[in-house]
Parts: C-alpha cells; sequence; structure tokens
C-alpha cells in the first residue's frame, strides 16, 4: 500500500491549491478528482481583495494572472430609490482595501480548476482524474480505497483532507456536524457573452421592483451576473427559455448599463438555488481536515466562496509546513481562525440580503433610509469593508444584531 504525507479528495480549487502548495515543498501529495472536465458551475470566478492576497500567500497569484485573471477597479450601487447619474458619480474604486492589490480578481471557474490541478501535478503531485472513492478509513491510521480506469487502489496518508465541496463525502465519514441557517432567498447565474458595452473593470449591484441584480465582467465582453428573487418563486426562472427571461429581468430604469447585459447572449448553464450559510464547528477530526465549501459555505449574496477557501489553504498549509505535529490539536488555531470568519461572515451576508434581496415598498423605503444615514455615518456600512479588506478589519460591533438593527432599522 503506497503512503502519502496528504490524500486530497477533490481536485477544485480548494484541494488544487493546497496539493500545488504542499507539493512544493516536498511533500508527497495524492489528489483525486471525480470528474473529467471541470464544467461551468455558476460559482466561483470573484476573489475579493483580501482574498488576492491569500493567493499571493500561497504563492499563485502571478499563475492566475498568466491565465487570463481579470481585475476590477469600480463598484457601483445601484437602486430603484437612487437616481443613476448619482449612483454612477459615486462609484467606489476597489483598489483601497488592500495594499498592491488593484481590486478584485475574476477568473472563469473551469479554467481556474484546470489551472491549479495542472499546477499540483507540475509541482510533484500524483493528480489523478475520473476517481471515486469508494472507502475512507479516519482516525489515527488514515486510509483509503478509490476505483480509476476498473482497477480499486488503496491508499495510506498521514492525512486525509477533505476538499470534496458541499456534499463532502469526508465530512460525513468524519462525522462532522454541518449547521445551516434558513434560506432568505433564491440565487440564480448565468455566464453572458457579447456584452460589447460593459465595462470591463466595472462591477455593479442594484435592485428594482422583485429582482437584485448583481455583474462581473471577466473582459473580452464576457459577464458573470446573478439575479436575486423572492423564496417563494421557485419556479420564476424554469423552462427552455428560462436564460432568456433572466436576463430579460435585468432591464432596470434604475441602472441603464444594463441593456447592454440584456443584449448578450447566455454562454454557458442557469443555475438556480437558495441562498444559505453553512458551517462547521471544527473543521477536522482525527486523521482529517477540512477546507472550502466541505467545511461550510458563506451566503453567496457577498460572493466569498474563493476567498473563503484560500485563506484555508494558506493557515491549513502554514501549519502542516510548520511542524510534523498534523493531530487536531495541531489544527486547532485554524477551527478557531475559521469559526469566527465564518461568524462575522454570516452576519455581514445576513445585512446584506436584507438590502438587496427583499422586495416592495418597505424593503424600497428601508434602502433609501439606510444610503442616506450611511452617508452621513460610515460605520452603517461597514460590512462593506468586511466582504472587501476581510473579516478581520471591521471592529466586532458590527457583526451584532444591534449594528444589524442600527443599519437597517429593527424591523428588517
Amino acid at each position: 500500500m503506497t503512503t502519502y504525507d496528504l490524500a486530497i479528495v477533490g481536485g477544485g480549487i480548494g484541494g488544487s491549491a493546497l496539493a500545488a502548495v504542499m507539493a512544493r515543498q516536498g511533500r508527497s501529495v495524492l489528489l483525486l478528482e471525480q470528474s473529467e472536465t471541470y464544467v461551468d458551475r455558476v460559482r466561483g470566478e470573484w476573489i475579493a481583495p483580501w482574498g488576492v492576497v491569500e493567493t499571493r500567500r500561497v504563492g499563485l497569484y502571478d499563475l492566475l494572472r498568466k491565465v487570463g485573471g481579470h481585475h476590477l477597479s469600480r463598484h457601483i450601487t445601484y437602486d430603484e430609490s437612487k437616481d443613476p447619474a448619482v449612483a454612477a458619480s459615486q462609484a467606489l474604486p476597489l483598489g483601497i482595501f488592500a495594499p498592491d492589490v488593484p481590486g478584485p480578481l475574476c477568473l472563469g471557474h473551469p479554467l481556474h480548476c484546470q489551472t491549479l490541478f495542472d499546477a499540483a501535478r507540475e509541482a510533484g503531485a500524483d493528480a489523478r482524474r475520473g476517481v471515486t472513492v469508494t472507502a475512507l478509513t479516519l482516525g489515527p491510521s488514515p486510509a483509503l480505497a478509490f476505483e480509476q480506469d476498473g482497477e480499486t487502489v488503496a491508499v495510506s496518508a498521514r492525512l486525509i483532507v477533505g476538499a470534496d465541496g458541499r456534499t463532502s463525502q469526508v465530512r460525513e465519514a468524519a462525522g462532522i456536524a454541518l449547521h445551516q441557517d434558513k434560506p432568505h432567498h433564491w440565487f440564480a447565474g448565468l455566464l453572458v457573452d457579447g456584452v460589447e458595452g460593459w465595462a470591463d473593470d466595472l462591477q455593479a449591484i442594484g435592485t428594482e421592483d422583485d429582482f437584485g441584480f448583481l455583474a462581473f465582467p471577466q473582459g473580452s465582453g464576457r459577464v458573470r451576473v446573478y439575479g436575486g428573487y423572492a423564496l417563494g418563486e421557485a419556479k420564476r426562472f424554469k423552462g427552455p427559455d428560462a436564460a432568456r427571461r433572466f436576463l430579460d429581468a435585468f432591464a432596470m430604469r434604475s441602472s441603464p448599463e444594463n441593456r447592454h447585459l440584456v443584449a448578450g447572449r447566455p454562454a454557458g448553464p442557469l443555475y438556480s438555488y437558495v441562498n444559505a450559510d453553512s458551517w462547521t464547528d471544527e473543521p477536522y477530526a482525527p486523521g482529517v481536515v477540512l477546507v472550502g465549501d466541505a467545511a461550510g459555505w458563506n451566503d453567496p449574496i457577498i460572493g466569498l466562496g474563493l476567498s473563503i477557501t484560500y485563506r484555508d489553504v494558506r493557515l491549513v498549509s502554514d501549519l502542516l509546513k510548520a511542524s510534523d505535529d498534523w493531530t487536531p490539536a495541531a489544527l486547532a488555531p485554524y477551527g478557531e481562525e475559521r469559526r469566527e470568519r465564518m461568524r462575522r461572515l454570516r452576519a455581514a451576508a445576513t445585512l446584506q440580503a436584507g438590502l438587496d434581496m427583499e422586495f416592495g415598498e418597505a424593503a424600497r423605503e428601508r434602502r433609501r433610509r439606510h444610503f442616506e444615514r450611511a452617508a452621513a455615518d460610515p460605520i452603517l456600512g461597514m460590512h462593506a469593508v468586511a466582504v472587501m479588506a476581510g473579516p478581520e478589519v471591521p471592529p466586532a460591533e458590527i457583526f451584532t444584531q444591534a449594528h444589524r438593527d442600527r443599519a437597517l432599522g429593527p424591523e428588517a
């Protein structure tokens, strides 16, 4: 039976990034990915400035830029309670949140995954595709079995890493509980080509009538768009013409630039899913550690999945490189930081959803009051600093119910 230092289940962004980092350090790494080809999963294409810092700290930023990583430099918040010209005049520069980071970094998810998987292999990892993990043994003597090309292979490892996403097989085998809050709204995403009039450096959000939108350009006329709508409208964007109806929903008086999005053409699948936060109290157990979505995820309303994952990779790899003690006690600092990080991001996402993804006259008036008061008292908008600069940057009181009540009103 072959023995590795690390056996990583899941060759997406988190698993492949960790494999590349640890293989570059001379560790023996087995990387197992079930899919034969990476496909558009309508998530994981925007890295916040604090996440960009993490890509640098693990030595992967230059690689991401080389294959087409695209920085955004401006943000506009449109809203039905705002004059669109005023909203545009208040564009936020995105290079202010992290030193020497011009703004968020965008890169298509399939290319991102493939780039990191290839980097892991080039660094010396035993990286395999088309693999099905059939058995997991955790505890003091971790081991697993997998099938590939009709052959069953058994291996052992000092540590098994669960990087296998939201329905993590490794998490289940380890008996690590996953907590989840109540869904608040539906969220759908689509890749759009032919968006020639939208500025390549501009991201935007906005809410009008019964729909909230987000737009993140990837360059060359390609934009990833998301839309949020009420939880009771599960069938709103179903059926053969769903993508076209989804794009038509972006036609907003409050955001005239959206006409360029409406004129684009779908370039990938339209997926809808309920928003939610999920988390684990301790993303590790004897013989195993979880990273990325396997360890819990943040509401996509604030788009921090990749930033969370890259920090996971950095913290776990730093601990593994620093010592030969890979026990749960040694991994505890990772668990402590992640627990508080995710708690703060849940608070930020809940506040943002209360602003952007609630609809009707009362919600519109709540946003109008919030924008007006936040202009006079910037502390009311400090949750956005957590999104862009990192959840550890704002003071602790920003992540309390009392602050949410101040920002939105106690009735929200």
